[in-house]
């Protein structure tokens, strides 16, 4: 007979462009509807899911391979997305080998950014969200607690996030060296969470000095905003606004775009030659892609500041090397722990 079986099972940015991880990502609005699916699974002992904008992984204990293959069906039909098409694209493993990924994506090693800082966060977050929905059971509680631990020791032992890679980072440097000086520069940040809060700061820290927070809830706009010490603006101005700023953030959590190519051809109308600035840090994307094709404006999404994040990666392939070889270490003692519980047969 056989014995549980801790498995990975996942889509992200090394086989996945954008337009396709757009169409994977478990938005607010799905996510109860997965988790009941998942749930009502016989066999499926324990799940956790990590959904951020470079991957949609689920990380579980089940009976046997045929759970996991139902999971992976049920997925694929709540999402719409064609069976084949996501087994193309997809990454499933087990074992040890389902451990040393995760520790590689806690880490930063995995990540589109290298080393980038945000990703840490977004593990504990799948973990705390798998423990209130009574998900996380002996296993992957074992298997987080043990991430996090190991995941903090790679990061302080070697240079893996020197230089505190952040999208928030990447996209105000971007920034910073299209415009030189920000002090002038009208900024737009749609989106008050704590990506677009992080973003708004990273400008703030650079010499931005006018900063306007929309959010699709007003109390948290003003919130943000008066933390920043910012503007707030009412959602429903934006787009009669947009003509007024030269960089326009995007990082909400809304299921679709919320700038059109109507809303930015109009603004466009009122800038005449004066360039539009648009930085899109969300999945589903904020910024319709077919505003690049305007004139004067100039559209950068995640893949476009992972390409400028890369020239960094060169600089620290010995932390690489040296963080590979922390995790295989640690990745082999957490397994010889657990194996007998999650080994399969």
């Amino acid at each position: 007979m056989s014995s549980p079986v801790l498995f990975l099972l996942g889509a992200s940015h090394h086989t996945t462009p954008l337009e396709l991880r757009e169409k994977l990502a478990l938005t607010a609005e799905r996510l109860p509807a997965f988790h009941a699916a998942a749930t009502a699974l016989p066999g499926l002992r324990e799940l956790a899911v990590l959904n951020t904008c470079n991957r949609v992984e689920f990380y579980g204990v089940a009976d046997s391979p045929e759970i996991v293959r139902q999971l992976r069906e049920t997925f694929c039909a709540l999402q719409g997305f064609p069976a084949d098409a996501y087994a193309a694209i997809c990454h499933e493993t087990t074992g040890l080998a389902a451990i040393k990924h995760l520790l590689s994506v806690a880490s930063g090693l995995d990540s589109q950014m290298l080393g980038e800082t945000e990703i840490l966060g977004q593990v504990k977050d799948a973990y705390a969200n798998a423990q209130t929905r009574r998900s996380a059971g002996p296993v992957l509680n074992r298997v987080f607690q043990k991430t996090f631990q190991h995941a903090k020791y790679v990061r302080s032992h070697t240079a893996i996030n020197e230089g505190h890679i952040s999208v928030a980072n990447v996209a105000v440097d971007l920034a910073l060296k299209i415009f030189g000086d920000l002090a002038s520069t009208r900024i737009l940040l749609l989106g008050a969470g704590e990506i677009g809060e992080k973003t708004a700061k990273a400008f703030q820290s650079r010499g931005a000095g006018s900063l306007t927070v929309a959010s699709r809830t007003l109390g948290r706009a003003m919130e943000l905003a008066t933390t920043l010490n910012a503007t707030a603006l009412p959602w429903e101005h934006v787009a009669s606004h947009l003509a007024n700023y030269s960089i326009v953030v995007g990082s909400t959590a809304a299921p679709d775009v919320v700038v059109t190519l109507a809303d930015t051809a109009a603004a466009m109308k009122t800038r005449r030659a004066d360039p539009l600035f648009f930085i899109d840090l969300a999945l589903p994307r904020d910024i319709d892609p077919a505003v690049a094709k305007l004139e004067n404006v100039f559209l950068y999404n995640l893949d476009d500041l992972a390409k400028i994040a890369e020239e960094n990666r060169a600089a620290r392939a010995a932390a690489v090397v040296h963080a590979h070889a922390l995790i295989v270490e640690r990745a082999n003692a957490l397994w010889k722990q657990i194996e007998p519980q999650a080994g399969g047969a």
